[in-house]
């Protein structure tokens, strides 16, 4: 004899019944990429393998770093943000990307905000400003005086267009009615040189290709870009010393992935990252990279993220500075 089920009966049954078998694998249970939106070498690059490494010893799952680079960093930030929210697919999100490209390129194919969920910030470095020893500016002070005698403003090599250590320049320049000059090379290795030769006397740069150089006395910092005196160079002053209230400038690198990623997840993600940032051994390459590590909830990172858009936003603002 057959029984008949009402339909709405076998829809209540139905619903009795265990849930597939993928959505109760716990996460992580697969691969996950880390994907870098700059060429291999860099710091961003050295910083997302630093992490990758201790990711997957403690997830239990391989990171897979995958570099992306173009576009300003905006190619796979773009590429990110249309990912699946599940976890598996993560950036570095850095000062580039999130901070000052979407104020440069007219077309920037996300918004640093609401197309991303930002996970935790996980290293800064700083900028200083440096000369070459026979510069006629030895100090900052001397620097801002040698500016406003000079009509046509004061040359200054930067890495390239659109970085953070450009975007400084500027700022110096807009807080003190200097005109500031940047002079582009393709990467900071070239600039140095010709700030070593004396082809270009003045430079804004990051200290973790410039520190060596200032240790060794072929170029000589004159003032950071820190709140506080940087303790790679305690004998430097401050731009906030030299008399620049406020002006304080980071490169800075973080994990963030696309919107929507459950909480449970970018709160396990946060938790084993700042973890990271504590071990021992990560603290010692951090040091030789002149990278100071970051202990930043999602919330404070997405905070952090914000303040940043509207500082640089306000720079190219006032600078017209445009993606080239």
């Amino acid at each position: 004899m057959s029984i008949t089920i009402p339909r709405r009966g076998l829809l209540a049954a139905t619903a009795l019944l265990p849930l597939p078998a993928l959505a109760q694998t716990p996460w992580p249970s697969r691969p996950i990429r880390l994907v870098v939106p700059f060429a291999p070498g860099g710091t961003t690059d050295i910083v997302a393998r630093i992490l990758a490494q201790h990711m997957q010893e403690r997830l239990g799952q391989p990171v897979v770093t995958e570099n992306r680079p173009g576009a300003g960093a905006t190619l796979a930030s773009g590429q990110v943000a249309q990912a699946a929210p599940d976890g598996y697919t993560l950036l570095i999100s850095n000062s580039a990307s999130h901070g000052i490209s979407p104020s440069m390129f007219k077309n920037t194919p996300y918004d640093s905000m609401s197309d991303f969920t930002h996970i935790a910030l996980a290293a800064t470095t700083s900028s200083a400003v440096i000369v070459n020893p026979r510069y006629p500016a030895q100090t900052f002070p001397a620097l801002l005086e040698l500016g406003k005698s000079r009509p046509d403003g004061l040359d200054f090599a930067i890495s390239g267009h659109g970085t953070t250590t450009h975007l400084l320049g500027m700022r110096i320049g807009l807080a003190t009615g200097i005109r500031m000059n940047p002079i582009p090379y393709r990467g900071a290795g070239p600039a140095l040189l010709d700030v070593m030769a004396g082809t270009v006397g003045l430079m804004v740069d990051g200290l973790p290709s410039s520190i060596g150089h200032i240790r060794d006395g072929a170029v000589k910092a004159i003032a950071v870009a820190d709140p506080q005196r940087n303790h790679n160079l305690p004998q430097v002053p401050t731009l906030i010393e030299s008399g620049l209230p406020g002006m304080t400038s980071y490169s800075w690198f973080g994990v963030s992935g696309p919107k929507g990623m459950p909480a449970p997840i970018v709160d396990r993600l946060n938790t084993e990252i700042r973890a990271i940032l504590k071990l021992p051994a990560v603290q010692q390459r951090y040091r030789e990279l002149t990278a100071d590590p970051a202990d930043m909830t999602p919330a404070q990172y997405t905070a952090f993220i914000a303040e940043e858009l509207r500082v640089w936003a306000d720079v190219v603002r006032r600078t017209g500075i445009t993606a080239n």
